[in-house]
Order: structure tokens, then sequence, then C-alpha cells
């Protein structure tokens, strides 16, 4: 999984990049189809912010989060993004297992 980090009023070091790669691994795991993350931090006046989106099974998921310290910032917007893609799975599976019914005509009911 390939994850694109960038940054809005922030130089992205080595330890922020580190721990993001940390964090998103038990997403890869779990999803092993999302190919690419993108991430965006922007740094404002005593706020944090992450913006992450992703294509998942043909959808785009995006998630916000912010908080006073980064790390923070991180781990929240890994819940919330493993929160929306276990929300997608479940909608697929439901689809999935649909079942189709087929309409009874009085012709083919026993009697």
């Amino acid at each position: 999984m390939k994850i694109n980090i960038s940054g809005h009023h922030v130089e992205i070091t080595e330890g922020i990049k580190q721990s993001i790669e940390n964090k998103f691994a038990k997403i890869s795991k779990h999803y092993p189809s999302i190919m690419t993350i993108d991430s965006t931090i922007t740094v404002e006046p005593h706020l944090q912010k992450l913006e992450v989106t992703t294509l998942y099974e043909g959808e785009t998921i995006t998630v916000n989060a912010s908080d006073k310290q980064l790390y923070a910032a991180i781990a929240k917007v890994v819940k919330k993004l493993d929160v929306a893609l276990a929300r997608r799975k479940g909608i697929l599976t439901a689809k999935f297992h649909d079942k189709f019914v087929v309409p009874q005509t009085d012709m083919y009911q026993a009697t």
C-alpha cells in the first residue's frame, strides 16, 4: 500500500511519516485491496488537522480528524477510517448476500 503524505504549513519529518505508516499498517492488513492512501496534514494555531482519502471498492472514502497534538489526530483519523471501511464492507457484504426472489405465479403454485 502506498501512502502519500502532504503538509500544509508543516514540514513532514521522518517521525511523522513513520508514525503514519505504522498506524496505517493495520488498515492495510484488514483491507488488502486498498492501493493508495492520500493524507494531508494542516497546522493551524492550536490545532492540527489531518484529512485522509482513499478508494475502496469503487467508492471514495474521506475522513477528517483534528486535535491539539498531531499524533492524537493521527490516531483519531485511523479509527475513523477503520470504521468507514468496515461500514462500506458491510454494505457490500449485505448486497452480496441478498437473495433473489422469483415471483410465483398461479400456474406454478402447488395446490
